[in-house]
């Protein structure tokens, strides 16, 4: 492919999600990714506003993790900005870095509990990091943050160890929200669990971002979680995001990839799992 044409790329489909959402939370300009000779991302562009839930994917080898430890300021790109909240963190020192930390959320795929600290130990370690909030301040709010993601407060003094794979991605997603974050970072969600426990936290990530008002951005492979979730899918192919909008808009865009990975078997099975959810929101109204 002629790399003079993805310029076309940025935001051609559906740029907002609505006309008055704001300045992106997110706003990432002519990114360049490299590792030695390889090209990831190249004149890559992507807004994320407040409120949305925005998916990423593409095949493998697209740098879509590589794309969200950007957005954490994790990894700095070769060229391009990245700005969070108006702040450009690949230009952001490690103070200023650890500031604006404070106002996301991360929940890692495996939830990257730590292995030597218990459920409690470690939802109040982002807080105990503030060195600013008394004991029985932390306390308190961790039981809430467990009693918000469904995790009973007899499970606060368990290992890591201990726990099951779903409740090991409550814990996790309790210790993101530990900071009462705006934005919150998703890197798989429902990997490693099944369909029920899957559903179970799908609807658990719903009723958070709607009661929280939460800027979700979130790496999936998972059809039924990415219809389920998405206000909005970014597709990272050819080096470049070459489709960002609703799932609709994303089908109709004639690209390899997205036929492949949406309109296979897989894609429409989801696809009929979301009409068929869709139709019956509607009969309920």
């Amino acid at each position: 492919m002629n790399e003079a044409k993805p310029k076309r790329d940025p935001q051609r489909l559906n740029r907002r999600p609505t006309e008055d959402v704001g300045p992106p939370v997110v706003q990432i300009r002519d990114l360049l990714t490299r590792f030695g000779r390889t090209v990831v991302h190249q004149d890559l562009n992507l807004d994320i506003y407040s409120g949305e839930i925005l998916s990423i994917v593409g095949g493998s080898g697209t740098g879509k993790t590589v794309l969200l430890r950007q957005m954490l300021g994790l990894e700095h790109p070769a060229r391009g900005t990245v700005r969070v909240f108006g702040e450009d963190i690949t230009a952001a020192g490690e103070d200023q870095l650890r500031h604006m930390r404070n106002h996301w959320g991360m929940l890692f795929q495996h939830g990257a509990l730590y292995s030597a600290l218990t459920v409690f130990e470690n939802i109040a370690l982002p807080m105990r990091e503030l060195r600013a909030l008394p004991e029985e301040v932390i306390r308190a709010a961790v039981l809430l943050k467990m009693e918000m993601v469904g995790l009973g407060a007899e499970h606060a003094n368990k290992m890591p160890s201990d726990l099951s794979g779903g409740m090991i991605k409550r814990a996790a997603l309790a210790r993101a929200l530990a900071l009462e974050p705006q934005l919150l970072f998703l890197d798989e969600p429902t990997a490693g669990l099944d369909p029920d426990l899957s559903d179970s936290f799908v609807e658990l990530i719903q009723t958070l971002h709607a009661e929280l008002k939460l800027t979700v951005v979130m790496v999936t492979h998972d059809l039924d979680t990415l219809f389920a979730l998405s206000s909005r899918i970014a597709v990272l192919a050819d080096k470049h995001v070459i489709a960002v909008g609703p799932v609709c808009d994303v089908l109709k865009v004639d690209h390899p990839f997205i036929k492949q990975f949406f309109l296979g078997p897989r894609g429409r099975r989801a696809l009929e799992v979301l009409e068929q959810r869709q139709a019956g929101q509607e009969s309920e109204k």
